[in-house]
This record gives structure tokens, sequence and C-alpha cells, in this order.
């Protein structure tokens, strides 16, 4: 079970995309893993063939469990006798049905009573619309989906679960009407609503709370603050932006991701990881993207090798990130590759941000809503679009002094955007 994330302590396995026999390579999603904050597609780190499934779905698992068997490409170009893999008892293990190598299933609503959905082959649903239909029993044959092309959303789920809870209990009513409400009832009740939030929203907190007091505690931090005269970026955005059609138009994010990821690669101290009591500079510039949910809490999975990109494939990459991470499935590697996070909150009405740094990264930028300042110029004063950027820092790698040369250098990149 891969780390993903310094608040993640287990994950659940939710689907395996692959079964002994498969050819898998470097990159493959092989598993959908169920965690505190999001539905993670969990992607393979070595080529060969798949020997065997140690975990099976639906079981839970403390992080660095194995969960497969892959046999590398050096040995997968050894020929091996077919009959040798078959005494072997791991193999038996993944070959049952998923309702025999699932743990029983607690009582639900009578959609389904024989344990976890049956997904048809060529069904079309999210994985966040599996993970509720599992949790709430519902057979997914007989859910209509609502979605592109029929998929089946989260919300037709919850719908078919609400409608089976509404039938049973009339029902019940009519064929015992002295007798009190069935057992079962409070318990179907209860199973319906902890989806407006509850248990995985505070699981999620606690998450989050784990991971910033662990910061807290083990990070020596320090703060610094600057104010940046947007005027050269936004008159080169306003610009840019007319010559484009709107769906392909830039926002500032896009500026400022860029220019953070630029000033780490000439600031080396603010990107990496801190790991055995040894700073660990990362060659690549993956820059985590602080993004909140619908439902309360947030994460921040990672753009990579940023300082690569154009603005304009930065633009999409976030959009594309922005809309997986609201629809509650993200990539392994989008979670654990962050080399430096931004936190932006100038769209909720922040002037200025200080973050805590998200363990083992070393640095956090932050940006506020960009706000007219009266502003010195050559000896002139003139009202200047200016935005409050601040950087935290870990001290056991970096001190005031390269801390303000990297907001300097923030500062600096952008105003040339033509350049970026």
């Amino acid at each position: 079970m891969p780390a993903l994330g310094a608040d993640m302590d287990s994950g659940k396995i939710l689907e395996w995309r692959i079964k002994p026999g498969d050819k898998v390579k470097r990159g493959d999603i092989v598993a959908l893993v169920d965690t505190d904050k999001a539905t993670i597609e969990v992607e393979v780190f070595e080529s060969g063939i798949v020997e065997s499934i140690i975990v099976p779905e639906g079981e839970t698992v403390a992080v660095g469990t194995p969960l497969a068997m892959i046999r590398g490409e050096a040995e997968a170009a050894t020929p091996v006798p077919p009959p040798t893999p078959v005494p072997t008892p791991k193999p038996a293990t993944a070959a049952p049905s998923p309702a025999e190598a699932k743990p029983p299933p607690r009582p639900t609503v009578p959609m389904q009573a024989k344990g976890p959905p049956t997904v048809h082959p060529h069904l079309r649903i999210s994985p966040l619309a599996m993970r509720v239909a599992m949790d709430l029993g519902v057979d997914l044959q007989r859910v209509k989906g609502t979605g592109p092309d029929g998929a089946i959303t989260r919300k037709d789920v919850e719908k078919a679960a609400e409608a089976a809870a509404g039938i049973v209990a009339p029902a019940a009513a009519q064929a015992r009407p002295a007798a009190p409400p069935p057992a079962e009832s409070p318990k179907e009740t209860s199973i319906v609503r902890p989806l407006a939030g509850g248990d995985r929203q505070t699981a999620m907190r606690k998450a989050i709370a784990a991971a910033m007091g662990r910061s807290k505690r083990e990070i020596p931090h320090y703060y610094l603050g600057t104010h940046i005269d947007m005027s050269a970026p936004m008159e080169w955005l306003r610009a840019a932006n007319l010559a484009r059609p709107v769906t392909n138009r830039l926002l500032y994010s896009a500026l400022l991701l860029k220019a953070v990821a630029v000033a780490a690669r000439q600031i080396p101290e603010m990107n990496g990881f801190w790991i055995d009591g040894a700073f660990k500079s990362s060659a690549a510039i993956h820059v985590g993207v602080a993004i909140s949910l619908r439902q309360g809490g947030l994460i921040a999975p990672a753009i990579h090798d940023v300082d690569k990109l154009g603005l304009d494939e930065i633009m999409v990459s976030l959009r594309e990130l922005v809309k997986r991470v609201r629809a509650g499935v993200l990539r392994s590697s989008e979670i654990a590759d962050a080399t430096v996070t931004v936190t932006s909150l100038g769209e909720q009405g922040v002037e200025t941000v200080f973050g805590i740094i998200y363990p083992p990264q070393v640095a956090l930028v932050g940006f506020g809503k960009i706000v007219e300042r009266p502003w010195a110029d050559k000896g002139m004063v003139g009202a200047r679009p200016v935005m409050v950027a601040t950087l935290a820092a870990d001290h056991r790698v970096s001190d005031g002094h390269r801390g303000g040369l990297f907001l300097a250098a923030i500062d600096r990149i952008l105003q040339e955007p033509q350049k970026l």
C-alpha cells in the first residue's frame, strides 16, 4: 500500500484492474484505493507480469503492506513452465469470485443482500459512485445512469438507495400495522444519511489535523512575505486572452505556478524533501496545488514538471486536476510526488495567507487576492494591482536569506510574463 501523503495511515482496495498473468508497465493504473480524502488510482512502478494478488478487494490494510506480487521484466523474459505457479496458494486466493473473496456485507437496504455490487464488464460508472454503491450494497444492474453516455454517478446511486429505503418502510407498515417499526429501519436510515458528509468528513478533518500537527511539531517554520506589482502580468494576460477563445483563456494562476517552478529551479533549497534527517533536493519540479473540496477539506495534488511546461499546458493540467479532485478520483503519483506546494486564497477574498508546510516537503508558497494599492515608482505614486506573496520554509534546509531570494525571484519572473 503506497503512502499517498503524510496524512495517510491505511487504505482500502476498492477494485483491482489487473489479474494474475497480466503484463503491466510502469505507470499503468492497477488498482483503486479509498483513502480518507479521495479515491486514488494506484500506478505501478515496475514493469513485468502479475504473479499474484495478495490483498483482495474490500480489505483495508496499513501503508507499506504488499498488495500484489509482480515478476520483473528480467524474470519475465525467462520462460517459466505454466504449471509451476499453480500449486502455490497465492494465485488460488485471487481466483474466487468477488462474493467469496470479500468479507460478509453488513445489513443494508433490500436492493441487494448478497455482498458488494456486481458490475457488468460494459457498465459505465465513476469510481466514486462505485465506492458509494459498495458502502450501501446497491445493485448497480438496477440503477439507471444519468451521466455522460449513460454513466452511473454518485447521485444515481444515492437516489436508488433512498428509493429502496422509502419503498420498504410502507410495505412493512402495511404488513404489521399494530407492530412497531422493523428493527432494520434505523439501520437503513443511518446508512443513507452519512452521504451528506458525516463519517468521511470527520475522517478527512482528522487526517488533515494529524498531518498539520506533525508539520508544526517537527518542522521549524519561518515565514516571509512581499508585495508584488501585478501590473505587467495582468496587462500581458489581458492582451493574450483577447486572441483566444473563451474556453482556452489563461488564468493568472497559471502564471503563478510557472513563476514558482522557475524560481524553485533557481533556488533549489525550496524544492525537495526532508527525509531520514537530511534534505534531498529534487531534480524534478512537481508543484502541488491546494484545492478545496466542495464538501469541505482540501487536497494538494501535483502538476508534474511545471518548469518545463508552457502556460497553455499548465492551464489544461490545472483544469483537469481540479475536475478530478472534485470528482474524488486522483492518481497516486499526483498525491505523492509534489516537491513544493502553492496555495492561493485570492478568490476567497484573502489578502495574505501563511501556510503550513506539507511534510516531507520543505516549502509552501501562498498568494492572496490582487488589490489596488498606492505604489511608488520612480518618484511617482499611482494605483497599481498588488498581490501579497508569502513563503513558509523549513529552517533545517534554508534561512531567511535564501527564502528572500526565492520570493524576489518569483517577483522578478512575474514582471516578464512574455518569457513564461
